[in-house]
């Protein structure tokens, strides 16, 4: 971070003015939302109440809950932000945070795909390597148990060389592969690579062979923290690029919050005490990560820096 700041030339506000090539204005977005139907704001109040039901009925995880909130809370915000652009009211900070949301560019919206399956996947790794490892290598599922810990410890070391590979990768690997065939490729591969690494856990039993599960997963990690920005900061209008990274990091927390409050009821309902099962979802959800930017990959096949 100091190196950055030492070393990076910030632009004045009037030379940021001559890099601007496009005209959307906070205006624009808010008169585009002025046109948009109700029925997408009602179908997420559905969504919710819809979940909301079924925690109810089927006794799901109380964790539910949250999801059931966040769906019904949006479509209302998003009502509210439509009728409030209606009636003209296009100075207020909800119909232009909205209508930014819904006005995103092409390979934003693609690109939050990508970020969305990227993120979940990272965050059943954080929550489940301890029980998958603890169960699976060590034969032992209880937390209060001394080999519990002993795993548990192993599992800390993962997550160093894990970090530890994000840095070599990050510094030599990605650039050199992003000179070769672009960006948007050179994710694909990384993230292949972190599927990979994830899926090796549902064969490898010896502690000492995950370490090179971890290589698969550090370089999928330093590329999930650098290239998808980068691909983005050279495709938005420079005059929004502030309040759309903003927006484009809601696709890091959303699944974050659906895997915290949703993985515990479906494997509960499918996989009741067989944690290895995260690590195959994990691996899947990095390959539709994958496909998702291959599509970013060919929509920028033609030269666009990506």
């Amino acid at each position: 971070m100091l190196w950055t700041i030492l070393t990076t030339r910030e632009y004045s506000p009037a030379q940021m003015a001559t890099f601007e090539v496009d005209s959307a204005t906070d205006d624009d977005a808010v008169a585009s939302l002025a046109g948009k139907s109700l029925i997408a704001p009602f179908s997420w109040i559905a969504a919710g109440v819809a979940v909301l039901a079924a925690v109810l009925t089927l006794q799901l995880e109380k964790e539910l809950y949250l999801l059931a909130m966040l769906l019904a809370l949006y479509g209302v915000l998003s009502g509210v932000a439509v009728m409030l652009a209606r009636h003209g009211a296009r100075s207020n900070m909800l119909s232009q945070i909205v209508g930014d949301f819904a006005g995103m560019p092409s390979v934003m919206k693609r690109l939050s795909v990508v970020q969305f399956f990227s993120w979940s996947a990272l965050f059943i790794m954080w929550i489940y390597t301890t029980p998958v490892v603890a169960s699976a290598v060590y034969g032992n599922s209880d937390p209060g148990s001394a080999v519990y810990q002993e795993a548990a410890n192993w599992v800390g070391i993962l997550f160093a060389v894990y970090n530890g590979i994000a840095a070599i990768a990050a510094l030599i690997l990605l650039p050199l592969l992003s000179r070769k065939i672009g960006m948007a490729r050179t994710h694909v591969v990384c993230l292949l690579a972190g599927a990979a690494g994830f899926a090796s856990f549902l064969v490898i039993r010896d502690p000492y062979l995950l370490l090179l599960s971890e290589v698969g997963i550090g370089v999928a990690w330093a590329s999930i923290l650098a290239t998808p920005y980068a691909i983005l900061a050279s495709a938005l209008p420079q005059q929004k690029l502030g309040i759309y990274m903003g927006l484009f990091n809601v696709f890091v927390v959303i699944p974050q919050l659906l895997v915290a409050t949703i993985m515990g009821s479906l494997m509960k309902a499918l996989f009741p005490d067989q944690p290895l099962w995260t690590m195959a979802i994990g691996a899947g959800v990095l390959v539709l990560a994958a496909v998702a930017m291959h599509d970013v990959a060919v929509e920028s096949q033609d030269g666009r820096g990506a």
